[in-house]
């Protein structure tokens, strides 16, 4: 085990392997990639687990306080191969969070994105100097003023489901625990739940899932 991550009482956690790629379930309040300090990160779990891999090893990642599935690339041509998938939104991730009363069952959110200049790291919504954002939202469960929406991000902007959540042009319904733009709570309710894409070597369907305990 990495020594410095087990005061966390955590690790990843495997939830799918072959001989090109690992997709963990990284805990809330673990880094993606080596931040300031020795933080335990994922990146650096994944080095030690699995020496033989080289590249860059992350394909994407996940705000600290966010948990769920994230997909590591054991050589870079995969890496390569699986970051196009992200970037030309073919690789559907399913996201999901307990907060506030959302009134619409379905629907799209569009709101451009960018950093906030006064106040880091807050995303802001602007028309016109932000890039275009798009999620996609199912009302799964309501009850006791609670909503469990399944977030679908269309595209993947920094806190975009945060700020869409949060806004009074989107939901306007922070998620449960969101410090940046709604109220801190024992943690961020927001989990990745799933991914779905077609293996870049084998050219089967892969899902990928670990469901959240809230």
């Amino acid at each position: 085990a990495h020594e410095s991550s087990k005061h966390l009482g955590h690790e990843p956690e495997l939830v799918y392997e072959d001989e090109w790629m690992v997709a963990v379930n990284k805990p809330a309040g673990m880094l993606s990639v080596p931040g300031k300090g020795d933080a335990p990160s994922v990146w650096s779990w994944a080095r030690a687990h699995f020496p033989e891999a080289t590249g860059p090893l992350l394909v994407h990642r996940l705000d600290m306080d966010t948990s769920g599935v994230l997909l590591i690339a054991k050589d870079p041509e995969t890496h390569r191969q699986l970051q196009q998938l992200f970037e030309t939104r073919h690789i559907k991730k399913g996201t999901r969070f307990a907060d506030g009363t959302v009134t619409d069952d379905e629907g799209f959110i569009r709101l451009p994105l960018c950093p906030n200049p006064d106040d880091r790291p807050r995303q802001m919504v602007s028309t016109a100097h932000g890039k275009a954002a798009v999620t996609r939202f199912e009302v799964l469960s309501r009850s006791c003023g609670q909503t469990r929406v399944a977030f679908y991000p269309l595209t993947g902007r920094t806190h975009q489901l945060r700020v869409h959540a949060a806004h009074p042009e989107g939901l306007h319904c922070p998620i449960r625990g969101d410090e940046l733009y709604g109220q801190k709570a024992d943690r961020l309710y927001l989990h990745a739940e799933s991914l779905e894409f077609v293996h870049p070597v084998t050219k089967e369907i892969i899902f990928v899932e670990k469901k959240s305990n809230f």
